[in-house]
Parts: C-alpha cells; sequence; structure tokens
C-alpha cells in the first residue's frame, strides 16, 4: 500500500495559495482520474482507490501545514504503510516557480510541514516531490507562501501539474532512484 500526501491548510481562504499546491496535485490527478476525496478519518480528508493491481491512499491533512506529521503518522500506523512507501506533495520557497525535485532522505529545508512530518515519523527517509514558488524576498515570507498565485504564474504552473500528474503514476510503477533520474533534470 502506498500514501501519497498533498500538504495545504484547509479552507477556503487558503484555496490556491502557494502553500497549497501539494493540495492543488492530488486534486488535480483525482480529476484525472474521474475520482474525488470522499473519506475523513484523523483529521485527513483522503480516498484510496487502487491503481497498478496496487492500493493507494491519497491525503490531504486538515490539521493545518505545520500539523500534518501528527495526520500522517496516524494513517502510517492505521493502515500498516511502509515508510518507503510515502510520497509527501509540497510547495518549496527555495527553487523557482514549478521546477520539479524528487528528493527522499533529506533535510526540511526549514518547511514547517515537513519538520512535523519527521518529527512524528521519527525518520526522513520517505520521498518527496518538491514543487517551485519562488521567494518573493520582499514580502513576509508567511504573507508571501499564503498568498495565491497571480494568472500567469498559474499558467506556468499548469505544466508543472501535468508533469506532477505522470511522476504520481510513475511513482506507482518506478523505483524511486529510476523516478529521479527519470524527472530530476533541468527544465
Amino acid at each position: 500500500m502506498k500514501l501519497i500526501v498533498g500538504l495545504g491548510n484547509p479552507g477556503k481562504i487558503y484555496e490556491n495559495t502557494r502553500h497549497n499546491l501539494g493540495f492543488m496535485i492530488i486534486d488535480s490527478y483525482l480529476k484525472q482520474k474521474n475520482e474525488k476525496i470522499d473519506k475523513e478519518k484523523f483529521s485527513g480528508l483522503y480516498t484510496q482507490l487502487v491503481l497498478n493491481g496496487e492500493k493507494v491512499i491519497f491525503l490531504k491533512p486538515q490539521s493545518y501545514m505545520n500539523l500534518s506529521g501528527e495526520v500522517v503518522k496516524k494513517y502510517v500506523d492505521y493502515f500498516k504503510i511502509k515508510i518507503e512507501d510515502i510520497l509527501i506533495i509540497h510547495d518549496d520557497l527555495d527553487q523557482e516557480l514549478g521546477k520539479i525535485k524528487l528528493k527522499e532522505n533529506s533535510s526540511s529545508g526549514g518547511h514547517n510541514g515537513i519538520k512535523n512530518i519527521e518529527f512524528h515519523l521519527n525518520t526522513k527517509n520517505y520521498k518527496r516531490l518538491k514543487i517551485g514558488i519562488s521567494n518573493n524576498k520582499k514580502i513576509d515570507t508567511k504573507d508571501y507562501v499564503l498568498s495565491k498565485f497571480t494568472p500567469d504564474e498559474r499558467n506556468e504552473l499548469n505544466i508543472t501539474i501535468d508533469i506532477c500528474l505522470n511522476i504520481i503514476d510513475d511513482f506507482l510503477c518506478l523505483n524511486f532512484s529510476d523516478l529521479m533520474n527519470k524527472y530530476n533534470k533541468k527544465r
């Protein structure tokens, strides 16, 4: 069983903000498959699908970004998911808009949601799909990550989102080294 987690914040006020890119990827993937989040458990919204003959849980923690680890840990324990079968999808301030980076066993890079997941899982040895949102140093970081994408940025991100949907499909059938080799290239 695999667990694919999109990070974000719950509520209308946070929809389509930079920090909710993980939620946006999960929603786009499920929409492409004519599926949607249809269950709630442990402060998380989720759905369970069978893809390529394997059960896959798609999760959007509803505990706010900085407490995402509490929710992820409950799903890992309840569904008995191996750490190596987890993919966390999140925004990354340190990469230019739309740049994709697959990582495993790496530092949080200051991302509070990732810090909380590392704390609750007591490891950083899970897989991550980091998507660049750039960083506007003229705006306070908190205000920036909670701001909405401009129409031009949204157009640019649509290409990235399509690539992320392919990454999720490939995550289900490729080993992670091959996945990184395929997608961790300059665009």
